[in-house]
């Protein structure tokens, strides 16, 4: 008999290894596509508002537009379905994450045709893509989302036990509080190390990057609640992480 459960008001207790759920498939498919999405917007651009918080320019790159979005979903699956389902996406889209980048270096190093290439595609091509085929934007990526993703469902999934599912708001901010620090001071860092971006913006896009993640997390709460709401109804889960074994490594358990 599994452990780690516990049923509220109108949610069934159904359980075992062979459950099927309705929508977990679709919010992988957008948590992994938002990662993705993210992380090449993450090498395309930097945007710059032209706005500064005491003395510090407001700039970050492309990706903090979206990536936010994919903690929502994080905390989503691991409210709902609990860590153990949420680690298996993570792993997912890690995986994903590093084929997209594979791909793109290879293209990225494979002859151009000499009309495309006498067109200045090739240079295009390295300005907007050859960040994310490039070794030090993808050690960057990688590294930070598994730290990031991995502290977010834990802290998120210690404090439902901790509050007894009551207060969904401070978990999900919580949890983010923590996962977009992680995320950030080592994305920006590792990013910084191997000069994808110059380290005269280390402290720009540190605090950036952390201050933007964190505040479309709060303003994305209500919508939040909709959506873990729904689904609890919906897949008649509602998942205790009591006894949850928490090794980022133990994908099959």
């Amino acid at each position: 008999m599994r452990q780690g459960s516990k049923t509220r008001k109108s949610i069934a207790v159904v359980r075992g290894s062979d459950k099927r759920y309705r929508y977990f498939d679709l919010v992988m498919a957008a948590f992994v596509t938002v990662l993705i999405v993210s992380n090449i917007a993450s090498s395309a651009k930097i945007v710059d508002w032209g706005v500064s918080l005491f003395g510090i320019r407001l700039a970050f790159d492309g990706g903090t537009l979206l990536f936010p979005i994919s903690y929502i979903f994080g905390d989503v699956l691991t409210e709902v379905y609990g860590y153990r389902r949420s680690r298996r996406v993570i792993w997912t889209g890690f995986a994903c994450l590093a084929v997209t980048a594979g791909v793109l270096w290879l293209v990225r190093v494979m002859p151009g045709e000499s009309t495309w290439a006498s067109g200045g595609g090739q240079q295009a091509f390295e300005q907007t893509l050859g960040g994310m085929s490039s070794g030090g934007i993808v050690l960057a990526s990688l590294v930070a989302y598994f730290a990031g993703e991995f502290s977010n469902s834990f802290v998120l999934a210690e404090m439902k036990i901790l509050t007894s599912g009551k207060w969904l708001w401070t978990r999900t901010i919580g949890s983010t509080l923590v996962g977009e620090a992680v995320d950030t001071a080592v994305f920006v860092t590792i990013a910084s190390l191997t000069r994808v971006f110059p380290w005269s913006l280390f402290l720009t896009l540190l605090v950036t990057n952390y201050i933007f993640k964190v505040a479309i997390e709060v303003v994305m709460t209500p919508a939040t609640y909709r959506l873990v709401r729904s689904l609890k109804n919906a897949e008649q889960e509602d998942w205790y992480d009591r006894g949850t074994n928490f090794n980022p490594f133990a994908i099959t358990r």
